[in-house]
């Protein structure tokens, strides 16, 4: 029992070192089968940014390849959004991503991993980058929330991409003529501000796929039809000729709007009118006060779309429908001014046509003599007669008995023709087909032409 102890003991340590020894091979193992972690340059003094891209060995105030060829410099751009259309002022902003690609072998840098390097705004006040700017621009800024919206990003052969994101208000020359019917072109222009092109050519990176919009881009006013990309050579007297690159797109005003603010108020006004032609002549407050009200309303309507609109010099298409609605409602109103001048006229040629039909001059008051020739005279009346003279009396009795009608139908007939000239003009008549018949043909005239 002893001497097995005792070998027992012995073979212990060379078991324990055969063990150590196996779990040494399976470490090692293991740790040849998982990635290694690449070294963090950033801990290291002597690998910083300045020194990796070697950007205290260069010049960066002047260009890549200065004294030689122009420097090629591509652009694109992705609309990110079109946040408003200003009438009055006549300019849009827009929000838009801003990349520029170029060379710059200053920039280059040794990479096994012939990985990219991506900094921020940082750097860029230590290097050269375009000088693009905005043609026409109002106003422009690069967003900082929650810092500068910069990225720039080397890669190890020296080409570089540089992004920004921009919002920027430019001006729009639009065409009010055929508003608020119309459509309007606008464009956006980049160029180099102090780079001819005989040092910088700026073009579309990918032709007509350099822009890309943003499928939820949308305005309340406005359909976006159209999107693309131009490019022209712009001369500058002082300077020379410049590279300058065009985002266009095309906008279709919706007419719903204004059919809801404009037009149907101005043609249910003028139909409103229309209504005094079927108000009794004789009803003068109920007619002024109509046709005052209606010319009044489109008034107010001329003005609050005069007052959202630039003062440009010439005729708009809305200023056509409103004007000419508003010479039917002030014509409704010149309408009624002339059925009761000549109203009034021809009430004063029937008096007086009565006045002359009467054969006696006596001193009989005109009362009397109107009643007597109407056959509601009494005998009273017939003995005041004896008085006068016989040739009078016999004009007077000669006269009244050359009517063989009744007295009371003579006086219904008087009094029915009477009525008609007192409630129904020919004016009127007429104006209640000629106002609408004229109103619809220029309707249809105005938006067969303008539709």
């Amino acid at each position: 029992m002893i001497c097995l102890r005792k070998a027992v003991q012995c073979a212990r340590p060379h078991f324990h070192l055969q063990v150590v020894e196996k779990l040494q091979i399976f470490f090692r193992k293991v740790s040849f089968a998982l990635p290694k972690k690449p070294p963090d340059v950033t801990k290291s003094r002597k690998t910083k940014t300045e020194q990796l891209l070697k950007v205290d060995d260069h010049d960066f105030t002047m260009r890549p390849a200065f004294g030689g060829p122009a420097l090629a410099v591509g652009v694109d751009v992705q609309v990110e959004s079109l946040d408003s259309i200003s009438e009055v002022d006549m300019d849009f902003t827009m929000t838009l991503y801003l990349r520029h690609y170029w060379k710059d072998e200053r920039l280059s840098f040794s990479s096994s991993t012939n990985k990219s390097m991506t900094f921020d705004g940082r750097l860029v006040k230590k290097i050269w980058v375009p000088d693009v700017f905005f043609v026409h621009s109002k106003r422009s800024f690069i967003h900082d929330t929650t810092t500068d919206n910069i990225m720039l990003r080397v890669f190890p052969d020296g080409q570089v991409l540089y992004s920004l994101r921009v919002t920027v208000t430019a001006a729009c020359n639009m065409d009010f003529s055929r508003f608020p019917l119309d459509s309007q072109t606008c464009s956006l222009e980049l160029e180099s501000y102090a780079y001819t092109d005989e040092d910088l050519m700026l073009y579309w990176k990918n032709g007509d796929e350099s822009l890309s919009t943003d499928d939820r881009i949308s305005l309340s006013q406005f359909l976006i039809q159209k999107f693309h990309t131009t490019s022209r050579l712009a001369f500058y007297s002082s300077t020379g000729w410049y590279n300058r690159l065009y985002i266009n797109f095309t906008l279709r005003r919706h007419i719903f709007f204004f059919l809801l603010q404009t037009y149907f108020p101005a043609t249910l006004m003028v139909m409103l009118s229309w209504v005094s032609f079927w108000i009794d002549r004789r009803a003068v407050p109920a007619r002024v006060s109509l046709g005052i009200t209606t010319v009044l309303t489109m008034s107010t309507i001329i003005t609050g779309v005069n007052a959202s609109m630039p003062r440009v010099s010439y005729i708009k298409a809305v200023d056509i429908y409103l004007w000419v609605s508003f010479v039917f409602v002030f014509l409704s109103v010149l309408e009624y001014a002339a059925v009761n001048y000549l109203s009034t006229v021809q009430d004063r040629r029937e008096r007086k046509r009565r006045e002359r039909s009467l054969p006696c001059t006596c001193s009989i008051s005109q009362t009397r003599t109107m009643t007597m020739l109407d056959g509601t005279y009494s005998e009273a009346d017939t003995n005041s007669l004896a008085g006068y003279t016989e040739e009078p009396m016999e004009h007077m009795v000669v006269h009244l008995s050359m009517s063989t009608e009744p007295a009371g139908i003579k006086k219904r007939k008087s009094l029915r023709a009477l009525n008609i000239i007192q409630n129904t003009h020919a004016i009127d008549k007429y104006s209640r087909m000629i106002f609408p018949g004229s109103y619809i043909f220029f309707n249809l005239i105005y938006w067969s032409v303008y539709c």
